[in-house]
């Protein structure tokens, strides 16, 4: 047996303090096992240590919300007797550390996360940065971790429909790669993760447990050094075609009413999946370790506990279903065993080779790891840039064919045609618009889902840039007619034990609150990655916000590409040229200074709720939010997407022509229509802001003032910049 030594305890990611807890708890010192098991409970990842007392700020609850936080996934009810299930999860350390396997496991893991509750997955995002462009490991990290993503998600039949992908050098130590999953179930067959029934069999489905991801949950909860290549070991190697018969196994035998409870085996494996369950049930657990399914020899205790191979599943029958369960898992040909039984002793008793391997409460590790009240620095507000403040670029137009192809704005589809978006058949609208949209199969109506935040704006004032995330999600849902309903969230932050961090998650969260009370928009589960850090520098602070609405007529709803020349174009929502930590400002003048542009939520909500009336009155032909670039950004990619161009015109009034094409204020959607004057009268009628703005038509985009460049000349330059950079994209 290993000596427990105080570096091996620190190995372990334990503090002094936390190892002291450790043995008031038992007692007595722990073997390896034990220890183990309390390094991956009580790990950052696994037990939100740093970060509970402020998700407790969440909005959580609407009347449309069956299960907000705390299960595998949020569910909500989107009438009809179906219900939305969805999550978003990180994989970033692994996926740094080993691209492809460390994103292909994150959509595994997510996977698994949604038909654990009873839903079949219907649609998959992810919202992915990396560093600098000219970082030299970048290139290889977007290599692998797309092939990653497409490999895994095009073999498990699930299509992969929208997404984010940033850069900046904030981020050349440490990715951020979040994934995120919807699905759809009946609203009364949701399945939960709590165990109950002294003498109930647990049962083991899936692959065979290996050696691989062992210690995954600890190391994602450090920050990185110059060694991350060593901690390649602790990244877990996924196999989608056993997922895909891993979720039509597990749906099957949810129709059987043979389960009590049902978990994944996400990070910290088989430790974390039992003694949740068994938290959230209030029972202890016996389990036979030589019963479990292992692929390698000669496994101990410990690397049985804490391994994390993938597509593994526990569950808690009902007495006597064992044998159905075992036949529909056969059928499949996965590994199916029972290993052991819920008890009333409330603790967790491993046994192997006919000895006591560890015995532990399971209360203190489930639900009671210690919760650290850290100190925070709040981020000062920035001075407010006036347009005047900022430069005039040499050309107007020059400066918008420099934005469309910058990293940043630039097309993605080098990245999501390597990604199966159609399978199914039921994907109404494809990635590269505002949302993407799934129809409810078999249905006219349609879920709408999308990924944002604007790490800049939450850099320079982080409440600010939480409460921008949620608005502009709802705002890409709004554009395409649908009703938002709520959020699952990914907060991307450095070492939570710097206080100008933990005040960065602080005031995100506050941010975040402030939106989704305002926006009726709840978030009903999520996600903490903490410690991005590479040698003591953090990222970006990314809170990114996943969102998912509903379509209630899939004939009603918009898109970006303009529909038809001839037909009128009006910004929704007030210019004011907000240019402080602009693309414009970054892409044009090298520059990050100035506050983010200030979120107003009551012009948000009456803006979008008035846009989303005349998509589905069929007034507005298309639509598109003003976010990243501005107005003239916006209007030109609507004009890229449907080969049309348009003539437009700044109104009159003392704002300058650059702050009035590349301002990023926010509240904003670009509309066309038939009847411009009529939708503008509306507007005003409604008390929202509306402004004329020109025509579609011809083959350039024309700015009055400011000259004309071909929309052909500007897809060249969207289309051109990802492809050119990934050169022949070998990892």
């Amino acid at each position: 047996m290993s000596e427990i030594t105080p570096e091996v305890v620190k190995a372990h990611g334990l503090t002094e303090d936390e190892y002291k807890r450790v043995l008031e708890i038992m007692g007595r010192e722990p073997n390896i096992t034990e220890l183990g098991i309390f390094s991956v409970m009580w790990s950052e990842h696994c037990s939100y240590k740093s970060s509970r007392k402020w998700l407790r700020r969440l909005p959580t609850t609407a009347p449309w919300v069956i299960c907000g936080p705390g299960e595998n996934a949020g569910v909500i009810d989107i009438g009809d007797g179906l219900a939305a299930v969805f999550k978003m999860e990180s994989h970033n350390h692994p996926s740094f550390i080993e691209p492809y396997q460390g994103a292909a496991t994150g959509v595994g893991g997510i996977l698994r996360d949604v038909f654990t509750m009873g839903a079949r997955p219907v649609a998959n995002l992810n919202a992915l940065r990396f560093g600098a462009p000219d970082h030299p490991k970048t290139r290889h990290l977007v290599a692998g971790v797309v092939a990653g993503i497409g490999g895994y998600g095009n073999c498990v039949g699930v299509p992969t429909v929208a997404g984010a992908c940033d850069f900046d050098a904030s981020y050349n130590g440490n990715i951020l790669v979040n994934a995120m999953t919807v699905g759809i179930a009946r609203a009364d067959r949701i399945f939960y993760a709590k165990a109950s029934g002294i003498g109930n069999p647990v049962v083991y489905v899936g692959s065979k447990t290996g050696r691989d991801g062992i210690h995954g949950a600890t190391m994602a909860s450090a920050e990185f050094d110059d060694t991350a290549e060593a901690k390649r070991p602790t990244v877990q190697v996924g196999d989608p075609f056993t997922e895909k018969l891993l979720i039509e196994a597990c749906l099957e035998l949810m129709a059987e009413d043979a389960i009590i409870g049902i978990q994944d085996m996400g990070a910290a494996g088989l430790t974390s999946s039992s003694f949740e369950m068994a938290g959230k049930g209030g029972v202890g657990v016996e389990i036979d370790l030589d019963k479990v399914p292992v692929r390698e020899t000669g496994m101990t205790p410990y690397e049985i506990m804490l391994s994390e191979s993938q597509e593994r599943m526990l569950m808690v029958l009902k007495p006597g279903r064992e044998g159905i369960a075992r036949a529909i898992f056969e059928k499949w040909e996965l590994d199916f065993a029972v290993i052991g039984k819920l008890t009333d002793t409330g603790r967790m008793v491993l046994t192997m080779g006919g000895k006591v391997a560890a015995d532990l409460p399971i209360d203190p590790l489930s639900e009671a790891a210690p919760i650290y009240d850290r100190p925070t620095r709040p981020t000062a507000l920035p001075p407010t840039l006036s347009p005047t403040d900022v430069p005039a670029p040499a050309s107007i137009m020059g400066a918008l064919e420099t934005l469309v192809g910058s990293p940043d704005l630039c097309s993605k589809r080098w990245i999501w045609e390597q990604y199966d978006h159609m399978v199914m058949a039921d994907t109404v609208e494809r990635p590269g618009g505002d949302a993407a949209v799934v129809r409810v199969h078999g249905t006219d109506r349609g879920l709408a889902v999308t990924t944002d935040c604007n790490p800049r704006y939450c850099a320079a004032h982080p409440k600010t840039g939480g409460a921008q995330a949620v608005a502009e999600c709802w705002r890409n849902l709004t554009a395409v007619g649908a009703r938002p309903l709520a959020i699952t969230d990914n907060m991307n932050f450095g070492n939570p034990e710097r206080p100008e961090i933990m005040g960065q998650f602080a005031d995100c969260i506050e941010g975040i609150r402030e939106a989704c009370l305002a926006l009726d928009f709840p978030v009903v589960s999520g996600n903490v990655s903490l410690y991005n850090e590479t040698n003591g520098r953090g990222i970006l602070p990314t809170p990114a916000i996943g969102g998912v609405g509903l379509v209630d007529d899939l004939g009603k709803r918009a898109s970006v590409p303009f529909r038809a020349a001839g037909e009128d174009i009006v910004v929704i929502g007030a210019t004011i040229g907000h240019l402080g930590c602009s693309a414009y400002l970054r892409e044009i003048h090298g520059r990050r200074d100035g506050a983010p542009p200030p979120v107003d939520l009551a012009a948000e909500r009456r803006n979008g709720d008035f846009v989303r009336g005349e998509i589905v009155a069929g007034t507005a032909t298309a639509c598109h939010d003003v976010s990243d670039g501005g107005l003239l950004v916006a209007v030109a990619e609507m004009a890229m997407a449907a080969g049309i161009g348009a003539g437009i015109a700044a109104p009159e009034g003392s704002l300058t022509l650059h702050a009035f094409a590349f301002g990023e204020d926010q509240g904003r959607y670009v509309v066309t229509a038939r009847d411009g004057q009529a939708l503008v009268a509306r507007a005003e009628k409604a008390g929202v802001p509306a402004v004329l703005l020109g025509r579609t038509g011809g083959a350039e985009l024309t700015l009055e003032g400011a000259g004309a460049i071909s929309v052909a000349k500007l897809r060249a330059a969207f289309e051109a910049w990802l492809p050119a950079y990934m050169g022949d994209g070998a990892p």
